[in-house]
């Protein structure tokens, strides 16, 4: 333990930064916002007030200090998870995102999960039969599923399975099986371009020394492919996952809006086309944080993943 202590102290002090770099935007969105925020949060486009009264609400919001005066009382004010107020409802911004986060969060692990698999099991079927016809096959599901609109499979999926099998609803949960078509629609989506990598990994990870020296004292290939080879090959993908989980939250934002789920999508459009900086505040803040919290989880999965990280981890402890 105290040999770890430097790089543990280090990742510490990497967490901090990260947080500090997420928070600044965040206050930033509304520090900076154009028009006048005293005016945005009273609505005095259908209440009367003087300019005294205004200006008295400046003053007790905090909004005539300086910036890095308001920026130390937001931060304060994150640590008592007060996120501020929205000006749409007067409900607290933490109480609005916690309505409708879990469902994003759960929409989007489905989708990341479901992904996985199939990265797993398409790209271990176009690496091992490469240049054969189901090779073929999957590099036409990637062009076609890369190809479509996350809406239209959605529409696609709803009129063939809701509509005319009427096997899964259309929309809302339905005790959970309104989960389904989402996580179908959203994982087809984003899986085309990590398939690929896997298919090109595994190329690679085929060829390294280890797979040759276990092939040479006759170790059954399969035994390789699925103990040694699968692991190496999914290095580039975790990775590239940790890159994209933006683009996989705002995906689901969409996809949340065609199958009609309670949604922290909704929510952020709203306040967006009403200006209501305090929810558009909160959502940036959150997302980074969701973002930062699953990186943190990859970087951790790679000892998992592959002996060979676990083995450098070791020598530079």
């Amino acid at each position: 333990m105290p040999d770890q202590l430097p790089a543990i102290l280090r990742k510490a002090g990497e967490v901090v930064l990260m947080v500090w770099v997420i928070t600044l935007p965040s206050f930033l969105i509304v520090a900076l916002a154009p028009g006048d925020a005293a005016l945005s949060m009273l609505r005095v486009d259908t209440v009367a007030l003087s300019q005294s009264e205004i200006q008295a609400y400046r003053e007790q919001m905090g909004l005539t200090d300086l910036l890095p005066v308001r920026y130390w009382h937001y931060l304060t004010g994150l640590l008592h998870g007060d996120l501020g107020t929205s000006v749409m409802t007067g409900q607290p911004v933490a109480a609005e995102i916690a309505q409708t986060l879990p469902a994003t969060l759960l929409l989007a692990g489905s989708a990341l999960a479901l992904t996985f698999v199939l990265v797993i099991l398409l790209g271990t079927v176009s690496a091992a039969f490469r240049g054969g016809w189901p090779d073929r096959a999957v590099s036409m599901f990637n062009y076609v599923a890369a190809s479509m609109p996350t809406f239209w499979l959605g529409l696609l999926l709803i009129q063939w399975f809701a509509v005319d099998l009427d096997l899964l609803p259309a929309s809302g949960w339905h005790q959970g099986l309104g989960l389904v078509l989402p996580t179908v629609s959203l994982a087809a989506a984003i899986a085309p371009p990590f398939i690929k990598i896997y298919r090109q990994s595994d190329g690679e990870t085929v060829n390294k020394e280890f797979v040759r020296s276990a092939r040479s004292r006759g170790v059954p290939f399969g035994i390789i492919r699925s103990r040694h080879v699968l692991r190496g090959s999914l290095i580039p993908v975790v990775t590239m996952m940790g890159v994209s989980l933006g683009s996989l939250l705002s995906g689901s934002v969409v996809v949340e809006a065609i199958f009609g789920l309670p949604r922290m999508g909704k929510l952020a459009v709203e306040a967006v086309t009403r200006r209501d900086y305090g929810v558009i505040q909160g959502f940036v803040l959150v997302i980074g944080l969701a973002v930062l919290a699953i990186n943190l989880l990859v970087d951790h999965s790679y000892r998992v993943i592959s002996p060979e990280v676990r083995l450098k981890g070791g020598a530079r402890a």
